[in-house]
């Protein structure tokens, strides 16, 4: 089942012309497509689904929806793939290095 995700934005940046951000998923982050939310901010939540922000959400909602889909046990699967910790600005450098390698 796919499911949209609520998450809180920790980082946006631009990369190629689009713009783009990490989201945390109460401790898993995932970096997203914000194309259809240019205006997006550090600190609002997103409906995220298939690596897309779709909605922004007010915080209540958003943490609410993502207690309840925690307590069903969806999270960790609609989610995925490894965790992302550690420094913002360290991630900024590889998604850079990446960029030089592909061009």
């Amino acid at each position: 089942m796919c499911l949209g995700l609520p998450g809180k934005v920790t980082e946006v940046f631009v990369d190629r012309g689009t713009t783009m951000a990490v989201v945390d998923f109460g401790g898993a982050s995932k970096q997203v497509c914000c194309a259809y939310l240019p205006e997006i901010v550090v600190g609002q939540y997103a409906l995220v689904h298939a690596g897309f922000a779709l909605t922004v959400l007010d915080e209540k909602a958003a943490l609410e929806t993502l207690e309840l889909l925690r307590a069903l046990g969806t999270v960790a699967d609609e989610i995925g793939g490894p965790e992302r910790t550690g420094d913002p600005s360290a991630r900024r450098a590889e998604r850079a290095k990446s960029r030089e390698e592909s061009a």
